[in-house]
């Protein structure tokens, strides 16, 4: 699934880099402790995620992450935008909890193997 496809199926207002909505998300990973995310986290997942400060460009760049979805009505801070635009990781956000939008994301078929 694209994250396109998710921003349109869940309502998802995107924050940054809408230019690389194509990216392809082959999981999923939902953590707010960034060693954790380091730790467990693969390739091309989408992370879900209470954080909004810059670091979170840092981990989701490091890991090669197909994005970030910050949830709980909460919006990344102009830094991490600013960030997140220079390494072209596409934040969403949501006002969804964390537990709703992994409920959702693993009934449209991602999962965390």
């Amino acid at each position: 699934m694209k994250i396109k496809e998710i921003v349109e199926k869940f309502g998802l207002e995107v924050k940054s880099a809408p230019d690389q909505l194509d990216n392809e998300v082959i999981g999923g990973y939902a953590s707010d402790l960034l060693s954790d995310v380091m730790a467990h986290s693969k390739v091309g997942n989408i992370w879900i995620t209470l954080q909004t400060h810059q670091n979170i460009v840092a981990v989701a760049t490091l890991k090669e992450l197909s994005g970030i979805i910050i949830t709980n009505n909460r919006n990344p801070e102009e830094e991490t935008q600013k960030k997140a635009e220079e390494e072209r990781i596409p934040i969403m956000v949501t006002n969804l909890s964390s537990f709703e939008m992994v409920g959702r994301l693993y009934q449209s078929g991602i999962t965390g193997a």
